[in-house]
């Protein structure tokens, strides 16, 4: 049916829309588009909303006249502050005219001591809120004055009393420098309360002849200088600009909960200073609005309190209409769950009921199996999805079933699709319970496990690998927590070696335990990197390395820790042990090898040298043989001179000394030992060795000079085997300039020892340098191989072992050419020995760790 006044299209013209009605039937529309829910909040909503606004607007017009009639008073206060403030300082001002005219009068000379005792009287009887006005000398000296019978003590002063900078507070010294009245702070005596002191200079023929001194009771001010009609009205007290108090009784504040309401009475203050004396001295006056009539406010009690009531019914009805709406909201939800788990649920869901019977199965079920709902609905066994080899074994399971028979981890079962292929899956039975608490079935989910049961057997063939290829490693490996007595892993190694308990694993860590863990040469920091844990996860694992021995087995082993996460999340420590017992011995038979080419290189060093030694020898043995004679001669001859005999036969003695020194230093040099680090004297060892070098540098007519720091540190190091490399370097370096045949003036070597600090270590640096011919630049880095020799007749192991020996003693040995231009001007053997860490006690820290390390060997 079509309006009167629409077209024939069914749309109205611009004329009726343009009416009362026009926007009413929009609304209308509006409201029949929302939900019942939405209309049914709005409905509620509306009401609540409407009494609230009412109750604010009620509240907000009862603040606002209250602050009006607050901002009111306030202006009071500050009119009655400002009147009480203008009192004080007109009354302040005529007693400072006052004093300024006795002032003049002193200054003239017109006003003797009497007269002035009795103007002061006067004018401290006429304003009872003056004390004292004395008459001060230049010298603070009190001349004469007046005080009043009911001052204080400390107002008493008498003729010739000097006064302190206490007693004024520095005000003395400020009128005498400014020359024109000062008021002082106000002061606390204990006596009494507190007062207040005005100077007022004057002079004496141009120069300052002292004050008059007027002494203000702070109190008689605010108690006559206040009208009383503040007073009345008002808590009116005078402060300091620090908020201090001196005179007048404050307003204590309201403690009441009502005090804190908008309309409950607050205090009004304000203060203002008090003009002649400044800042230091304020007046503060302050009022407290009463409280209003509860008579006057009972109707706004009143229309709150049935305001309250009606938002409460309105929020009662509003929660029993949200409770309707969550409970079709509740059931519309569950049966939408209920709809989309039979839907979209992976797992297959079944319900038999007590006789067997297939009552129920979800959308799952017949995507696994391939069979219809209907064509399974009412089934009974044996059901089509069981193979036809498994028929006896699923029924059994299914009687078990039945009969509530059930593993609570589920039983695994082969199912057959449609299309004959067969799946595995995981069945897991509970019972189906109706509304009144009764058994009516039971319920059976099936999850597909052919994927994970796939999964795990290649996870178990990949542990049977694991394990195998760790049961095939010559070290035994074990893996156990951490404070723990409980073994996680062990191969066959370690089966073997302590059994299938932890106690090998314990064990290991208390042989690891009392050997020191070296850390690795690149690391400068002793302290354990897994300090601390566990807090988190390990990201690196950090092994630690020891040599142990294990006297159950007879063997050396070493041991390597790791720390990490186990599967389960814990913190383990896994041990890994190798047998080195054959290395260690292969290591000890090639370090006696190393030393039995290290002697063999003495022995050929001193074959080299063994013509100028001898004839080192020749020099001392051909003394004592021209000495022995002559005493022979002498003896026979009768001449027997008992001085020069004695002179003959000391000079003998030194010379045998000589010879028996040089035969002392070769044996000690060739002499086979084991190594034997000591601290070594460094100008000890370089005497030594440039004693033995020297006899076959004066053979090839080559000068040494030696350059040696002062207070070197003294070594850690095997004083032979540093002295055997002196030596060779330094007859390397003159069979170098007899190589390059340079003239006897020119034939120099140079040895420098001096500290040097390198790798953040300090050390002791031995240079040796010649002006021979120098290393081939191609066989500069082959210098250092066995049986390599740029000399003729050279064997190649004098540099090797020389290079041996300083790594062994952790130093550094290199070596380079010194050019001239673009030709080689020689050669430079430079080499570095670190200086010993000492402890707390002074022991090298080296010296204890071998000592350590040679206990637990």
């Amino acid at each position: 049916m079509t309006h009167p006044e629409s077209t024939p299209n069914g749309h109205r013209p611009p004329a009726a829309r343009s009416g009362w009605r026009w926007p009413l039937q929009r609304w209308r529309a509006w409201w029949d588009r929302l939900p019942p829910a939405t209309q049914d909040r709005l409905a509620v909503l509306g009401p609540v909303v409407s009494v609230v606004l009412f109750l604010a607007a009620i509240l907000s017009a009862l603040v606002y006249f209250t602050e009006q009639v607050a901002s009111q008073e306030q202006e009071a206060v500050i009119r009655d502050t400002e009147y009480a403030q203008q009192r004080l300082r007109l009354r302040l001002l005529e007693r400072q005219e006052q004093l300024m005219r006795l002032a003049r009068d002193i200054a003239n000379r017109t006003l003797e001591e009497t007269a002035f005792v009795f103007q002061a009287e006067a004018l401290v009887l006429q304003n009872p809120e003056l004390l004292s006005v004395h008459w001060v000398g230049p010298y603070r000296e009190v001349v004469t004055g007046y005080t009043s019978p009911s001052a204080p003590v400390h107002s008493q002063r008498l003729a010739g009393q000097p006064l302190t900078t206490e007693d004024t507070g520095g005000a003395f010294e400020l009128a005498r420098d400014l020359h024109q009245p000062v008021y002082s702070r106000p002061l606390r005596w204990n006596d009494s309360g507190a007062t207040l002191l005005l100077l007022v200079p004057f002079e004496d023929q141009r120069r300052f002849g002292g004050v008059v001194m007027a002494e203000y009771s702070v109190e008689g001010l605010l108690r006559y200088g206040v009208p009383p009609e503040v007073l009345a009205r008002y808590a009116v007290t005078l402060v300091g600009e620090d908020g201090t108090l001196y005179a007048g009784t404050p307003l204590k504040p309201l403690q009441t909960p009502l005090s804190r309401l908008p309309w409950s009475a607050r205090p009004q203050r304000h203060e203002l200073p008090i003009t002649p004396i400044g800042n230091s001295l304020l007046v503060r006056a302050e009022g407290l609005r009463a409280d209003r009539d509860v008579g006057s406010e009972a109707l706004f009690w009143l229309v709150g309190a049935m305001s309250v009531a009606t938002i409460w019914m309105l929020l009662g009805n509003m929660r029993h209409t949200r409770r309707r709406l969550q409970a079709q909201r509740a059931l519309v939800a569950e049966t939408n769950f209920r709809r989309a788990m039979e839907n979209s649920m992976l797992t297959g869901m079944r319900a038999l009921d007590m006789e067997g019977r297939i009552t129920y199965v979800n959308r799952a079920f017949c995507d696994m199996t391939g069979w219809s709902e209907s064509e399974l609905i009412g089934a009974r066994p044996p059901f089509p999805y069981w193979p036809e080899s498994e028929h006896d074994t699923l029924m059994a399971r299914l009687h078990d079933e039945i009969a509530g028979r059930n593993a609570p981890g589920g039983f695994e079962v082969p199912v057959k699709r449609k299309n004959g292929s067969i799946f595995y899956a995981r069945m897991y039975v509970s019972p189906l319970i109706d509304a009144q608490g009764r058994q009516t079935g039971w319920m059976t989910s099936m999850t597909d496990i052919t994927e994970p049961k796939r999964i795990r057997e290649e996870l178990t063939a990949s542990y049977d690998r694991f394990a195998t290829v760790l049961d095939s490693l010559d070290e035994a490996i074990s893996v156990a927590p951490l404070h723990s007595h409980e073994l996680l892993f062990a191969n066959r190694m370690y089966r073997n070696w302590f059994g299938d308990g932890p106690h090998g694993h314990e064990r290991l860590l208390e042989l690891c335990a009392a050997v020191p863990v070296m850390p690795a040469p690149e690391e400068n920091d002793q302290v354990d990197a897994l300090a601390g844990l566990p807090a988190d996860a390990l990201i690196e694992a950090v092994a630690e390395h020891a040599q142990i021995h294990v006297p159950e087995l007879g063997k050396w082993l070493e041991l390597r820790t790791r720390y990490l996460t186990w599967v389960d999340g814990r913190l383990v420590q896994m041990l890994i042990a190798t047998d080195i017992t054959a290395r260690l011995h292969a290591e000890e038979q090639a370090k006696l090898q190393a030393e039995r080419a290290a002697a063999a290189s003495r022995l050929i060093t001193m074959g080299e040298m063994a013509s100028s030694v001898a004839h080192e020898l020749n020099q001392p043995l051909t003394a004592i043989s021209n000495y022995a004679n002559g005493l022979i001669s002498r003896l026979r001859a009768g001449r027997t001179d008992h001085d020069e005999m004695l002179a003959a036969l000391e000079k003998t003695a030194r010379q045998a000394q000589r010879a028996g020194s040089i035969i002392q230093r070769i044996r000690a040099f060739v002499k086979k030992s084991e190594p034997n680090p000591t601290l070594s004297d460094v100008g000890q060892m370089v005497a030594n060795a440039v004693e033995l070098a020297n006899i076959e540098l004066k053979r090839h007519l080559v000068r040494l000079n030696v350059y040696q720091a002062e207070r070197l540190p003294a070594l850690l190091v095997d004083p032979i085997l540093i002295e055997q490399v002196l030596i060779n370097l330094l007859k390397n370096a003159g069979e170098s300039i007899q190589c390059a045949q340079r003239p006897p003036r020119q034939r120099l070597v140079e040895l420098t020892v001096t500290p040097r600090r390198l790798d953040g270590r300090d050390g002791v640096e031995f240079i040796v340098r010649d002006n021979g011919c120098g290393i081939p630049p191609e066989r500069l880095e082959r210098i250092y191989e066995a049986f390599y020799s740029t000399k003729a007749e050279g064997m190649g192991i004098g540099l090797k072992l020389c290079r041996s020996i300083i790594e062994s003693h952790h130093g550094r040995l290199q070596a380079r050419n010194l050019y001239n231009g673009g030709e080689v001007a020689g050669c430079e053997f430079t080499f570095w020995l670190p200086v010993p860490h000492t402890d707390s006690r002074g022991t090298p820290a080296a010296h204890v760790n071998e000592t350590q390390t040679s206990e637990a060997s």
